[in-house]
Order: structure tokens, then C-alpha cells, then sequence
């Protein structure tokens, strides 16, 4: 087959115009075409008239699809179809010594998993939150009722923290394998809409998404994997001293019956997700091999929905075939500081995202309709390991007693500074909105003018529990603070509106990415503790659902290669 990219047709027509186009494009009478399929489709919002933009393949007989692959050899926009189909790459024994553990159960674990398993395996998987049904009662709770599980909330349980997002799967990441093929195949086949394959900007939506995971799990028990929840991993075995340690299992809790046990593993896939702090200080104690890494903290910022869909389609604004619009925006500030926006959820909510008591924390959701009145979106500013506490007293308070305030020897940075940093911000959020977990807020005008805010204008925050106006200057760094004071009015060159006054700020957005990386080498492995295998967004290696998913594949073959081998 032959792909062909940038075939533009008006956002409205229909894809049947879409055969008379690919023959015109190729000099070929349209009857020659055997067969063909939409690969991706897009929105071009670059001028007053949108055009929808696809990617197609296209079947030919074989002896002119050589005669057009040969004419336009120089043609970048055609070229054969590249083979995106799967294929396992081991299969395991008829009988395993050791199963291979999980740690965490979110996109980068499920994929590990569900992989281990395809291959026979029979992989266990170890989850310190709830089922993702029972977990959703738990999130509610905060949102309704102010009561947080730090066992079983937006971070923590099946799922992972994406469950409670936009189910965005779109990601930058080289994937020349195509293994993000794959994670959208399963997905389809676990009940996500088929659309997700050809969107350019595809997502699932929340609540599609518990579904979703539900028939994942019921995926992989069936292909002999066992899921274990409320099962809190609290230590890990080690064999051996450097250079040739070994892990030799793990210490769990059981958060059902409040016993301990050991799990022996020679093989296991730490996929924590962004949040399991209490986890990195125990493998820092332990001394496995990590470090500070930069990621962004910001607020969430809301407007109008209808706001930015007449930025981004005019005249076209609201039209069925176009939906809610997004966008992306990034300001280069005059401090130097990067200002980005981060997880844009069209039609959506603000949603509290805390995983510990005394801490508010922002992030973002969207069902699939993305149907609700306000658009919102992170506005963060890069930081880097400079930015971070490196005070004794401060990191002491930071972390508790029990951990060491080691550092590396070629950095003065404590590998566990960054999660001091969070600490100290969502702590202050959480006394700034009023110590009931209510996040702090303030108008976007207010916000630039340095003014306190008393009243909300014409944008109803939607963040649950509630929103305590003041002045947000309080939860952040003065660097943060002046480099989105910056930005704000810049991005509204690009949307029309984005300052507006009304709009409404709420704090803090911490939880971007993980704030250490646990380095690994090229088999896949810690570069210090043989068995042990950091994934995903936690370990510093994904950024989303797709690329968390993505690095679980990857890990997962890495682990069956080590078995066989």
C-alpha cells in the first residue's frame, strides 16, 4: 500500500471526497484504486477557512503501486506503508521459575503486564490503591465531601493518575516501532471508540476509561497474570553489595489486613507513577541509583469554552464536526524561565489531584464529550535542579528523619529534592485556601495587577471542593509568579481573550512529571541494582498515557529476554 500525508479537504466534506483526491494527487484514474483507509486526520486552524488535513493508504495493483512508488521516489508526502503490525518477541517456557513482578497498576504497569502476560508469563502485579471503581468513590470523597485516602485518590489505584484526566493519547516520543500502535489497538479492543486511531489529538475521556482499564485487567488475569490490591510495597530485598547487586524481592503491606509479607522476585517493573514519594525514599535508603530532575509547577487557569473555540475557529466556531477547540502555547519569559501550557482539557474540570493530608493539588479532566462551559489548562514554568531546597533543615523537614540527606557525589542536589519543593508549595496552597482542602484562586486580572481578588466575575471555577479567593503570589516562587504575569498577556496574541480579567486561576499545579529520575542502562535495568526495572513517568522515562504505556512494552520485552536468556 501507499501512504500519502497532507491531503486537505474542507473541514465539512466528507471523507467520500477523499478517493478523487487521492487520484488527482497521484495522476491515476480513480477506478485504479483497490482500496483505501483514513491512517490520521487533523484540523488545520491557520487561516479563516479550516481544512481538515489527512493521512491515507492507499491499494493499488501491485504493478502500479512499484510505477508510483518509483515516480515519486523525491516526494516526501509518498511512500510505501511502513509495516505497523506487533509481533511478540519472546515466548516463555512452559515452566518459570520466578514470576515477574509489577509495582503500580497505571499505564506503564498495565502495559507491562498485559505484555508479560501476552507472552506467557503470568506476570503479579502489585497495587497499593483500590480497584478503579472503588477508587473512583474514594476521589469523589474529596471532591464532595473533603475526606482524602492517601491510599486511594486521583494519583493512586487502578489506572493511575491518568484515569482521572483527559485520557489524552497523543505524545512526541520517536516511536519508530510503532508500539503506540499498539497501546491504541488494545485500548480499542478493550472498549475505547475505534476514532482513537486515526484522531491526530485522540483521547478516551474519564469515564470511558474506567471501562477501559476494568477489561485491560480482565486481559491480563485471563492470560494467567494475578492483580493484587491495596498492596503497599514497603522495602525491597538486595542481594549483594556493588557493582553486583541483585534484588532479591520485596517487603509488602497489606493494606486490607494490615499484615506484611515478602514477595521473592529477581525481575521487577517499577512503574510508581509521578507521586510514590513514600517509595523513592525507601529505594534512596536503599541505595538504588537516582537523581533531581527538572519539571514545572504552575496554576491551572479557566475560561469560557466558548471563549477559545471562537479564537481557534472563528466564524466556524461551534460547528458539530469540529467540537470543543485546544490549544497549546509556549512564552519565552524575559527571566529566561520557559512558560508552557500543560494537560489543555477541553469541555472539562479542574479536579483536586492531592495524594497526601495538608496539600492541595490542581490537575485537569475531561469526559469524551468534552462538553462542560470551561476549557482549562496548566500554565507552568520550567525549573530545574537549582531551583531546588538544598538546606539540611529544610530537606529534614521536607522528608522526615528517616532519610538520608546523602547526595551524589557529582551534585549537591538531594536526589529527593524536588518532592521537598512540592511539599512546600501544595502545603502552602492548602493553608492559602483555607486549610479544608478548597483551593486558593484569583482573576487573571487581579492575578497580573498584583491585587487581591474578593469576587468572582463571569467564569465559575469548577474545581471541587471549592475555590477560596485571594492572592495566589503566596504558593509560588517569585520567579514562577513573574514569568505567568509575563506569558498571559503574550498567549493572548495568540488566543484572543486568554487575559481576559474573568478568568480564573487556581493553585498549584506540582504534579506535572516526576521530580527524579532512576537511571537505567541499556538492558533496561537500574545501573546499580540488577532485577530492578524503572518505568514509565515515576522513573523519569514517559510523560502521558501513551509514552508511560509505550516504556511498559518496552520494559516488558526487556524482562522477557532477560528470562530466556
Amino acid at each position: 500500500m501507499l501512504r500519502l500525508t497532507e491531503l486537505k479537504l474542507r473541514f465539512d466534506q466528507t471523507t467520500e471526497a477523499l478517493p478523487a483526491l487521492i487520484a488527482e494527487r497521484l495522476g491515476v484514474d480513480v477506478s485504479m484504486i483497490v482500496a483505501w483507509s483514513v491512517f490520521k486526520r487533523s484540523i488545520d486552524a491557520r487561516k479563516a477557512e479550516l481544512r481538515a488535513v489527512y493521512i491515507v493508504d492507499v491499494e493499488f495493483a501491485d504493478a502500479l503501486q512499484s510505477t508510483l512508488l518509483a515516480r515519486f521516489i523525491d516526494d516526501p508526502q509518498v511512500f510505501a506503508t511502513p509495516d505497523m503490525r506487533y509481533q511478540l518477541v519472546a515466548s516463555a517456557p512452559a515452566k518459570l521459575a520466578l514470576r515477574p513482578v509489577v509495582v503500580g497498576f497505571g499505564p506503564c504497569g498495565i502495559f507491562a503486564a498485559l505484555l508479560l502476560a501476552q507472552m506467557g508469563f503470568r506476570p503479579i502485579v502489585l497495587e497499593r490503591g483500590k480497584k478503579v471503581r472503588e477508587r473512583t468513590q474514594d476521589t469523589w470523597a474529596l471532591w464532595r465531601r473533603r475526606e482524602l485516602n492517601p491510599e486511594s485518590n486521583v494519583q493512586f489505584g487502578e489506572g493511575g493518575a491518568g484515569t482521572f484526566s483527559d485520557g489524552k493519547l497523543y505524545t512526541q516520543i520517536r516511536d519508530p516501532r510503532f508500539l503506540g500502535r499498539k497501546v491504541m489497538k488494545e485500548f480499542v479492543a478493550a472498549g475505547a471508540n475505534p476514532d482513537i486511531l486515526i484522531d491526530a489529538h485522540p483521547h478516551i475521556g474519564t469515564f470511558k476509561l474506567v471501562k477501559v482499564v476494568e477489561n485491560l485487567r480482565q486481559q491480563i488475569i485471563a492470560l494467567g497474570g494475578e492483580i493484587r490490591f491495596q498492596q503497599r510495597v514497603s522495602d525491597i530485598l538486595i542481594d549483594g553489595d556493588a557493582p553486583s547487586r541483585r534484588v532479591r524481592g520485596l517487603v509488602v503491606f497489606d493494606l486490607s489486613s494490615g499484615q506484611s509479607y515478602e514477595q521473592t522476585a529477581h525481575h521487577i517493573v517499577l512503574a510508581l507513577g509521578h507521586s510514590s514519594r513514600d517509595t523513592f525514599a525507601m529505594l534512596h535508603e536503599r541505595g538504588v541509583a537516582m537523581s533531581a530532575k527538572p519539571f514545572s509547577i504552575g496554576l491551572r487557569i479557566e475560561h469560557p469554552q466558548s471563549l477559545i473555540d471562537q479564537a481557534r475557529w472563528g466564524r466556524h466556531a461551534g460547528h458539530a464536526k469540529l467540537g470543543s477547540a485546544e490549544y497549546k502555547l509556549v512564552h519565552h519569559a524575559s527571566n529566561g524561565r520557559s512558560v508552557y501550557s500543560f494537560c489543555m482539557c477541553p469541555g472539562g474540570t479542574v479536579v483536586a489531584a492531592t495524594s497526601e493530608p495538608g496539600c492541595v493539588v490542581t490537575n485537569g479532566m475531561s469526559q469524551y464529550s468534552r462538553s462542560e462551559r470551561n476549557a482549562n489548562a496548566g500554565i507552568v514554568v520550567g525549573i530545574a535542579a537549582q531551583d531546588f531546597p538544598r538546606e539540611p533543615a529544610v530537606l529534614l523537614a521536607g522528608l522526615g528523619d528517616g532519610v538520608s540527606l546523602q547526595v551524589n557525589a557529582d551534585s549537591a542536589v538531594h536526589p529527593l529534592a524536588g518532592v521537598v519543593l512540592q511539599r512546600q508549595l501544595e502545603s502552602a496552597a492548602y493553608l492559602v485556601g483555607g486549610s479544608d482542602y478548597n483551593a486558593p484562586g484569583q482573576l487573571v486580572g487581579d492575578f497580573i495587577a498584583g491585587k487581591h481578588s474578593t469576587q468572582l466575575g463571569g467564569v465559575e471555577p469548577s474545581y471541587k471542593p471549592g475555590v477560596t479567593l485571594g492572592d495566589l503570589t503566596a504558593v509560588l516562587p517569585v520567579y514562577a509568579v513573574a514569568s505567568i504575569r509575563e506569558a498571559l498577556p503574550a498567549f493572548a496574541s495568540k488566543i484572543k481573550g486568554f487575559d481576559m480579567p474573568d478568568a480564573v486561576l487556581t493553585g498549584v499545579e506540582t504534579r506535572t512529571s516526576s521530580p527524579l529520575k532512576i537511571p537505567r542502562g541499556e538492558n533496561l535495568q537500574s545501573i546499580n541494582t540488577r532485577g530492578l526495572y524503572p518505568a514509565g513517568e515515576g522513573a523519569g522515562y514517559a510523560g502521558g498515557i501513551l509514552s508511560a504505556g509505550v516504556d511498559g512494552i518496552k520494559v516488558a520485552e526487556a524482562i522477557a529476554k532477560d528470562l530466556l536468556a
